[in-house]
């Protein structure tokens, strides 16, 4: 693979600060199991919005 000329890193950086959504997720002591549990996970970025694409196609609410 070839390296990234300086254009391209800009252009990613850009493409990244514009376009991709982030979110933060905390995790109580009581919610311990639901922890360790995701963190059992391989690909836990994947398997969260498994969990949602799932949900969404059983017409899951907002509310729950």
């Amino acid at each position: 693979m070839m390296a990234q000329s300086d254009a391209q890193k800009r252009a990613s950086r850009r493409y990244v600060a514009e376009k991709v959504k982030r979110t933060d997720l905390r995790f109580y002591p009581s919610e311990a199991d639901i922890w360790e549990h995701l963190m059992a996970q391989g690909n836990r970025q994947g398997y969260i919005k498994r969990l949602i694409r799932e949900d969404m196609e059983r017409g899951g609410s907002a509310l729950g």
